[in-house]
């Protein structure tokens, strides 16, 4: 094992060091003889290239590189399907190859498959997750979770049924191609697109064509990491664009400007909030028409010249570190039809205003006479029976529409304005509401130490245990956003939350504790910021209180209206843990 990495076989090992061997002997730029290897053609092409320039220049493939330079990841049906008739997880670097079909070995925490969808912009069919309920029970642990990307995961796969799983979604209309490991993950849109009072463009063309263009262009897999792409049709309902690889975000702009008039996308590039970095600004205004070809260029750049030798540094942010924005968008430009448009953001009209808890409660949609209903999912966890239920529900009273989002609940789309009432009370017979707290209306948190090796703690068992002690002792009167993750990860981007809690192990004795880092006063969008780190390492048990001391101390001291995000990022670190220091006193005294 290398750095904590898979362990190529011994097929592989020997296929490898010819490889090595041979891109050494070439030399860097030396001319090819007439004995050299031929040139790389094919999809694969222009990963191969990448890999051969980084070893000719001195570098060392990781050896996630030298697993997809030795076996295609998709071409291993026959492989998975050995594996599921001998009962038999894969081994070394095969565990991560099989992410490419969406299929993740979670032991040593779950000794299972979990298996990841991709959903193409989160929207999914009532008839869909009916099946889905179906697959889950008789292939899965009967349950799913609601991923930060919108998405949903099973899990609790045994090593017999892949083959079943993966056959049986197909045959719904879904797919988990490229939903793992270095590929461009589900495509994000705007929740409420083109139902959205607000939005300036109905976003779910274009996450469709962008879905279906990378699942025809085999050589947009195997990236160096992983990528993400958002799309934001400026609506009521924030997508985090910005927390993006690429962040497509809906801006309008008048007639008198030197474009024509109408609706644009400005693009962003590099985000990634556990890494310290929102998306930046580039500068070009796009056509909805220019969004799929461009994004389809940043990712070829990213390919050929993304990092394939540290793991660490293989996202696109430390490319553009690296290059400067500049380069990057020249080398992007070279692959495209069209000049980029050049146009200041200034001269722009961007979004209207985000309902920070927009994605929960009744909301009237643009079409009269018809409302959205924001359903709280507690930490993205659906049983098979709710699972069934919301498809009942959507069928009977909506479109059979439902629509994921990115704080692991979902909302049932066109609902009569007469019908909402029946709606809340078929969801609270299945255990589910729209209404819920300020506390819980965005409780996000990952998989945690249940189901990943990664995760330093019980994420979701203690989101939960927090909402309980915080809604009996604060009543809060506006919407908060309490992100929990388990790993520097950051799965559940604990940066962009009011309050973040990155999972941690505490001292305590001679014993080591679950616990957690508090930051506090993060946001995007309109209150893009990333939280500052306010306590360290504090064990759980005492997580509650310090919460709850931290939201009493905003509440006595707080400006008219003010929000959390407010009015943490008006005051210092020392100055707000003096203030939740102060309360915790005065509620031991």
């Amino acid at each position: 094992m290398t750095d904590g990495g898979p362990v190529l076989t011994d097929q592989q090992k020997q296929y490898l060091e010819g490889f090595l061997a041979g891109v050494k002997n070439r030399g860097a730029g030396a001319p090819a003889s007439s004995g050299a290897a031929a040139q790389p053609s094919g999809p694969d092409a222009i990963h191969i290239a990448a890999q051969d320039r980084a070893v000719a220049a001195g570098g060392k493939l990781v050896p996630e590189e030298l697993a997809k330079r030795a076996k295609h990841p998709f071409d291993m049906w026959d492989e998975i399907s050995a594996n599921v008739a001998a009962k038999r997880f894969p081994k070394g670097t095969d565990v991560f190859l099989h992410k490419f079909h969406g299929l993740f070995y979670v032991a040593p925490n779950q000794d299972s498959f979990m298996l990841r969808l991709r959903l193409v912009g989160g929207m999914i069919n009532a008839y869909q997750l009916r099946g889905l309920a179906d697959i889950a029970e008789r292939h899965a642990g009967g349950y799913a979770h609601i991923t930060t990307r919108a998405n949903l995961q099973l899990r609790e796969i045994g090593a017999d049924r892949p083959i079943d799983v993966l056959t049986a979604i197909q045959e719904l209309g879904l797919t988990s191609r490229g939903a793992g490991a270095d590929n461009i993950r589900n495509l994000t849109g705007s929740p409420i697109a083109g139902i959205d009072p607000q939005e300036l463009i109905d976003t779910r063309p274009l996450t469709r064509e962008l879905h279906h263009h990378i699942l025809n262009h085999r050589e947009l897999y195997g990236l160096p990491r992983k990528f993400n792409i958002a799309f934001d049709g400026g609506g009521q309902v924030g997508v985090l664009e910005d927390t993006n690889d690429i962040g497509f975000a809906a801006v309008a702009v008048g007639a008198e400007e030197a474009v024509p008039p109408g609706t644009y996308f400005r693009m962003q590039l590099g985000g990634i909030t556990g890494h310290g970095d929102f998306a930046r600004d580039t500068g070009v205004l796009l056509t909805p028409e220019e969004t799929v070809p461009a994004a389809a260029a940043v990712v070829r750049v990213y390919i050929a010249h993304g990092d394939r030798t540290d793991r660490r540094k293989a996202r696109l942010k430390y490319l553009l570190d690296a290059w400067g924005l500049e380069k990057f968008m020249a080398e992007a430009e070279a692959l495209l039809p069209f000049k980029w448009r050049r146009f200041p953001l200034e001269s722009c009209r961007l979004r209207g205003p985000i309902a920070k808890h927009g994605h929960v409660g009744i909301h009237p949609q643009r079409q009269p006479g018809l409302s959205y209903v924001g359903v709280a999912v507690p930490v993205g966890y659906l049983p098979a029976a709710q699972m069934r239920g919301l498809a009942d529900i959507a069928e009977r009273y909506g479109s059979g529409t439902l629509r994921l989002t990115v704080w692991q609940n979902l909302i049932i789309s066109d609902i009569p304005d007469a019908s909402v009432g029946a709606v809340e009370q078929a969801l609270q017979a299945i255990g589910l509401t729209s209404t819920p707290s300020h506390i819980r209306g965005a409780l996000v948190a990952c998989t945690g130490n249940t189901g990943c090796k990664f995760s330093l703690s019980n994420t979701k068992a203690h989101a939960l245990a927090l909402a309980e002690w915080l809604e009996t002792r604060v009543a809060l009167d506006q919407p908060l956003n309490i992100h929990l993750t388990g790993c520097p990860n950051s799965c559940a981007q604990h940066y962009v939350g009011d309050i973040g809690l990155l999972a941690t192990k505490v001292d305590r004795g001679d014993d080591e504790v679950e616990g957690y880092h508090l930051f506090v006063g993060g946001g995007a969008g309109a209150e893009r910021t990333l939280a500052r780190e306010l306590y360290h390492g504090v064990p759980f048990d005492a997580v509650p209180a310090k919460l709850e001391a931290m939201l009493r101390a905003y509440l006595a001291q707080r400006r008219d209206g003010e929000s959390f995000h407010d009015f943490t990022n008006r005051h210092d670190v020392a100055s707000l843990i003096g203030m939740v220091d102060a309360i915790a006193l005065e509620a031991a005294a």
